[in-house]
């Protein structure tokens, strides 16, 4: 009954903690992790310095840097960085029945969601996608999180996956709709950017509050125009991750925006660092995405150009407050 995890980074660390307790009570973790080194500290020293530092991790993770290990399990979760996701799954051996989607993002280049990224390079297996307002070091720490599931193979697919995935301090609630599962986790991402931008420029949190509000419009527009449901987008994995995300220091994105904010270019803010911001990649895509599909998403197009250095963050506030006037539900406002 071991369950697999594909990345060792932090949110793929904290998702193998969760499942294996911290006492290993649950049950066996293999944990895939691509550097040799961070495979030979999780198991030597059960620990991951470099991603989750100070965390005891339990003795039930096992690493490996061997994707065929993981071919003999019937689930895995997937928290390879978006970019890399389809790269990753294309060396993944057939055999895994279920493949549970953690990383958020959308794939540059292709413009795909992670679903589409993972049907072409795993075609044999069952997706679903876990998405919600989850802190690494939290859900880590063993503290309350509750998160979307959202299930390609419906109700029968919950029934096989909510009980392995379940813990007391982890809750999923069911959901059939995958492309808002996928779009509210993508989108929060770029929004996210935009809040630390507001954060770092000191405009404070009325003006913040304002961008979370306008942000989940814009994201509610684009996921209707793709087929997700508002009722998805309103619940853990829109709203709920869009405000956690915006709110804290603690998400990478939002960090990211605020070094933008206080005057730091893209190149600088995103140099050296170990862990991704995702909003970085999917900005430009996104962005384009909406432009082709004629939905209006200027928080996005700003943060676009905000990260391609066609614009300041001071230009960015002030283009975003100038805009015209026009009822709040107006589709272009």
């Amino acid at each position: 009954m071991t369950i697999g995890v594909i990345g060792g980074g932090a949110w793929g660390t904290a998702l193998a903690q969760a499942m294996a307790g911290p006492g290993g009570e649950h049950e066996d973790v293999l944990l895939w992790a691509r550097e040799p080194e961070l495979v030979g500290e999780i198991n030597a020293r059960h620990t991951n310095t470099a991603f989750l530092p100070g965390l005891a991790l339990s003795p039930a993770i096992r690493a490996t840097g061997d994707l065929h290990d993981l071919a003999a399990l019937d689930s895995v979760l997937v928290v390879a960085p978006a970019q890399h996701l389809g790269g990753v799954l294309s060396q993944l051996p057939d055999g895994v029945r279920d493949l549970v989607l953690c990383a958020k993002g959308i794939e540059a280049g292709t413009g795909r969601l992670m679903a589409d990224v993972a049907r072409a390079a795993a075609p044999s297996a069952t997706l679903a996608v876990l998405s919600g307002p989850t802190f690494a070091h939290e859900v880590a720490a063993g503290l309350p999180t509750a998160v979307t599931l959202a299930c390609e193979g419906g109700a029968a697919q919950w029934q096989r996956l909510a009980p392995r995935l379940s813990r007391p301090a982890l809750r999923p609630y069911f959901s059939d709709d995958m492309v808002g599962a996928e779009i509210g986790g993508a989108v929060k991402n770029v929004l996210a950017i935009a809040c630390g931008v507001v954060d770092g420029l000191g405009l404070g949190q009325n003006a913040r509050a304002a961008l979370i509000a306008r942000g989940y419009a814009e994201m509610t527009r684009f996921g209707l125009a793709l087929g997700a449901r508002a009722e998805t987008l309103a619940g853990l994995c829109g709203l709920g991750d869009l405000v956690l995300t915006c709110s804290s220091a603690s998400s990478r994105n939002f960090s990211l925006g605020k070094a933008l904010g206080e005057g730091a270019d893209a190149a600088s803010a995103l140099a050296g660092k170990l862990s991704v911001a995702e909003g970085a990649h999917t900005a430009p895509v996104l962005a384009g995405l909406a432009e082709a599909r004629g939905v209006s998403m200027p928080i996005v197009a700003a943060v676009a150009r905000l990260l391609a250095g066609e614009s300041s963050a001071r230009d960015v506030a002030a283009g975003l407050l100038a805009r015209p006037l026009k009822p709040e539900l107006d589709p272009s406002a």
